[in-house]
């Protein structure tokens, strides 16, 4: 185990190397100042469409943008808020939180880019339904010769949607919020049975398909999120005199770097402080790595940008709200200080500082919707890469595949999981950020188009 464990890390940190730094946030900036800061200037017409102004049921694809935007976030609003962040300041301080701010501003720019394509170059799979994502856009957008390009999208995809960490985390939240302080003795046997249990709960609703998993999503994500964010506010007013205080460490610390504990990187240890809130922010918001523009692409629409400008809140709701409220809640109340507790468990340590006895219960309520919601959309994105690889009519075999990994998942050292899965996206993000990058130009033209169409009357 400690051998497969170190050859993980090695895996993690070779991929999550200088050159993808500069694809992620180099070609985010690139995509930035291409679109002339486009992401930034239509907010409120994103939001328009996000209400449904411009439903058309008649459009081509499956589900509504709302609801690709809640597929979408499902699976990035869960572990990555709750844990990521708490991993980011438990290495890094609470500088690492701005750099994860930085990650998502230029990751808005990323997925407005991604999930543009994904509608622009949608393709058909085997059994002839349409179908978008980065796959899709490379080998529809850029031809046979980048094949390869695909390829490796999609196998490394198939491993990516594993649901390991939210699993890990989930089971670790169930062990110390609840089975530990009742007096139950935490092993193997109880990690195997909350893995039982998500295994019936999981098959149920991915079995159902598309339809079924956007449904549940878009009634789960928004309540949860709702919830969520007023016991953050509760945390804050309790402590309000602290939040000006870190909300300016969070700037100084960022360029300081006084509170890492990691290793150094390219030198030092701000540069390894950067690479920290960019990776535990790509984990957050996915932004670049591939698989939002899975979700999106199978939105109703037959206008990309649309799809592209919704897509684009999602960073902004996923990286710059929620972990925001999970960073701050972690820093006024000083725990991230005061105990070793790492990922989930810290975060409940700063639930229970300002709500004894019950805070953590309800942080768990929400650990558990966010976990299992992430779970129903991630299976989606794997039985899209085995459908792409395979062939449409063998799909559903993924799904297998997929439900062993859970009990896997449950069973396992949590940094085992993050580093088979931060090396895995690493891998999904070098083909979806290269095929983003020469197609671009194509993006900017489609975008003035839209933008003519929409300012005619009656169109």
């Amino acid at each position: 185990m400690e051998i497969l464990d170190e050859l993980l890390k090695s895996f993690s940190d070779l991929a999550w190397g200088l050159p993808l730094l500069i694809l992620l946030i180099g070609g985010g900036l690139y995509l930035l100042i291409l679109s002339r800061f486009l992401p930034f200037r239509y907010i409120g017409h994103a939001l328009q469409i996000l209400r449904g102004k411009y439903d058309d049921p008649n459009d081509p694809g499956e589900i509504s943008h709302f609801k690709a935007l809640t597929t979408a976030l499902s699976s990035t609003i869960g572990m990555g808020n709750i844990a990521g962040v708490a991993l980011a300041i438990s290495v890094g301080g609470p500088g690492a939180v701005f750099w994860m701010w930085m990650s998502a501003i230029v990751g808005m720019s990323t997925k407005f880019f991604t999930s543009t394509l994904a509608v622009m170059y949608r393709g058909k799979d085997t059994n002839g339904a349409l179908q978008g994502g980065p796959m899709y856009f490379i080998r529809e957008g850029l031809g046979k010769a980048w094949m390869p390009l695909a390829i490796l999208f999609s196998v490394s995809g198939l491993l990516g949607a594993l649901p390991v960490v939210n699993v890990n985390q989930l089971t670790q939240a169930i062990n110390d919020i609840i089975l530990e302080p009742n007096g139950v003795t935490v092993g193997l046997t109880s990690n195997l049975i909350i893995a039982f249990v998500l295994v019936v709960l999981t098959s149920v609703i991915i079995l159902g398909g598309l339809k079924r998993i956007s449904d549940t999503a878009s009634k789960m994500v928004p309540s949860m999120v709702a919830l969520y964010f007023v016991l953050v506010l509760i945390i804050l007013a309790a402590h309000i005199e602290e939040v000006p205080k870190y909300i300016t460490i969070i700037f100084t610390d960022a360029f300081a770097a006084e509170n890492y504990k990691g290793d150094p990187f390219f030198g030092g240890v701000l540069g390894a402080l950067v690479l920290l809130g960019i990776r535990r922010g790509a984990f957050s918001n996915e932004a670049g790595i591939g698989t939002a523009p899975m979700a999106h692409g199978a939105a109703k629409t037959d206008e990309p940008v649309r799809e592209g400008l919704v897509a684009m809140l999602g960073p902004a709701i996923d990286t710059l709200i929620i972990c925001t409220l999970t960073a701050l809640a972690i820093l006024v109340t000083g725990v991230w200080q005061t105990t070793n507790d790492n990922g989930v468990s810290l975060t409940a340590s700063a639930f229970n500082e300002v709500m004894p006895g019950y805070g953590q219960y309800l942080l768990m309520i929400c650990v558990f919707v966010f976990s299992v919601s992430s779970l129903f959309s991630y299976s989606y994105y794997g039985t899209k890469c085995m459908s792409f690889l395979f062939g449409a009519h063998r799909k559903q075999y993924y799904n297998y595949f997929y439900i062993i990994s859970i009990v896997l998942a449950a069973t396992t050292p949590f940094s085992m999981m993050i580093n088979f899965i931060d090396g895995v996206f690493a891998l999904m993000a070098i083909p979806t950020m290269i095929a983003t990058i020469i197609m671009a130009p194509r993006v900017v033209k489609e975008i003035k188009s839209y933008l003519k169409r929409i300012k005619k009357p009656h169109s």
